[in-house]
């Protein structure tokens, strides 16, 4: 499940590449400090819309946050606290507000990751890894986690504690409770919050972090902090905001257990692909042996051979044919599990790589073209009138959206790479003209 947005602050002109992600926080320096969390006040009830009432039946939000409790509390919560967290327990419609005007932007992977993967981000990665070596080499040892894939996961959600969110995060996930637009979702995480607070880890004053409802410094929601959550610390608490051996061990715990890391394979590498590669064989759902790979003549970026062994791997091009070029693996699932943004999902792997000490990645020859926002829609719209599941027609490149764009490649004998372009467009945009001249040639 995706999980909502908390820190993408700024989109390039050029829109259109990726899902909404929102646990990435932007570095504000280039070390930041962690800070000390906030802590929550509790603040009036403000007046819930009509509209948010529609899926409970007309209940009004008292009525709504009562029933709540008392799923609560057959979910095994104590009335302590449910009584500490109540004043906590308020409804803003400024959250709710937030949530439904989300903008789906996307950037082109090179901008984003040359931002986001920047090198002191991979250096203070390296850092955290000696300062904190212990805790790191335990989470390896028990979950088979290597330190560079939590770091940059730990450097991408919040910069290593910087930045976190300064919201009152009960206050957060019991107004989406209320709105319709994921109300069981947002019911269930606000009973694992108040399941949080029983179990002693937190208090509700204590719960500071993104408007969505995300915890701590690898952004956990709280149905993710209470199952994954592990002291490592020995203090007898899962402090995920404050106790960095905590989030190292609980954020290994998570990609171990939560995501099914496989110990010892890698996740992502950088390749370089001919100019005669079938690219219709570039996608994600297309896995290989290595040595398949090698018969295309793929090679590491510098010509050097990749192992001619039976590995399965995926040939990745975020940006299509002219762009960078990666294997991916089957731990690279991982990634595209925990954030299901391609452009996420690619950078913290390309991060955590970078982190093991891999060189940068070759930048494209020349520019690529990106189409923008509104004409990745049209072209949605007009795969959806070809008869393909796009998912939503939001401007967002999908996998699905990206499966239909090659099958229309291939259908219009153009090079199937997944990519987006003004050519297609256009024929899309002909209709049947366009399809009965590819048919005539």
């Amino acid at each position: 499940m995706p999980k909502p947005s908390s820190a993408l602050r700024t989109a390039a002109a050029a829109i259109a590449a990726a899902l909404a992600f929102s646990s990435l926080a932007l570095a504000q320096a280039p070390f930041p400090e962690p800070m000390r969390p906030l802590r929550a006040t509790p603040r009036p009830v403000t007046r819930p819309s009509p509209r948010a009432a529609s899926c409970h039946n007309g209940e009004n939000f008292e009525r709504f946050l009562a029933g709540l409790k008392q799923q609560a509390i057959e979910a095994g919560v104590s009335q302590r606290a449910i009584a500490e967290a109540s004043p906590y327990l308020v409804y803003d419609q400024g959250i709710v507000n937030r949530d439904r005007g989300q903008r789906v932007f996307g950037q082109i992977f090179t901008e984003f990751a040359g931002r986001m993967a920047a090198p002191y981000r991979m250096q203070q990665g390296q850092q955290r890894i000696r300062t904190y070596s212990a805790a790191f080499a335990r989470a390896e040892k028990e979950y088979g986690v290597p330190p560079a894939v939590i770091a940059a996961f730990w450097g991408l959600e919040s910069d290593f504690g910087a930045n976190m969110g300064n919201l009152p995060t009960l206050k957060s996930l019991v107004s989406l409770a209320y709105d319709c637009r994921r109300s069981e979702m947002f019911q269930a995480e606000t009973v694992a919050a108040l399941k949080i607070i029983d179990r002693g880890d937190l208090t509700p004053e204590e719960m500071i972090g993104s408007w969505a409802g995300e915890l701590g410094q690898t952004q956990f929601l709280p149905t993710r902090y209470f199952n994954y959550a592990v002291d490592y610390d020995g203090d007898g608490r899962r402090n995920l905001l404050r106790s960095a051996p905590d989030v190292i061990g609980s954020t290994a715990n998570y990609i171990a257990n939560g995501l099914k890391w496989k110990r010892g394979e890698p996740w992502l590498e950088e390749i370089r692909v001919p100019a005669n590669f079938p690219w219709d064989q570039a996608d994600l759902t297309i896995q290989k042996p290595r040595s398949k790979w090698v018969q295309l003549g793929v090679t590491y970026p510098d010509g050097r051979a990749l192992p001619n062994d039976n590995l399965p791997s995926s040939v990745l091009l975020p940006m299509g044919r002219n762009g960078p070029a990666f294997l991916a693996y089957a731990n690279f699932n991982a990634y595209t599990q925990w954030n299901n943004s391609l452009i996420y999902s690619t950078t913290a792997g390309y991060l955590a790589s970078r982190i093991a000490g891999a060189a940068p990645m070759r930048r494209p020859t020349g520019p690529v073209a990106q189409l923008p926002f509104s004409e990745i829609k049209q072209l949605q719209l007009l795969l959806v009138r070809a008869g393909f599941d796009v998912g939503k027609v939001d401007g967002v490149l999908g996998q699905q959206s990206r499966s239909a764009i090659k099958a229309m490649q291939i259908k219009y004998g153009l090079p199937a790479d997944s990519w987006p372009t003004a050519e297609l467009l256009a024929r899309m945009r002909a209709g049947p003209r366009a399809q009965g001249a590819a048919a005539a040639q």
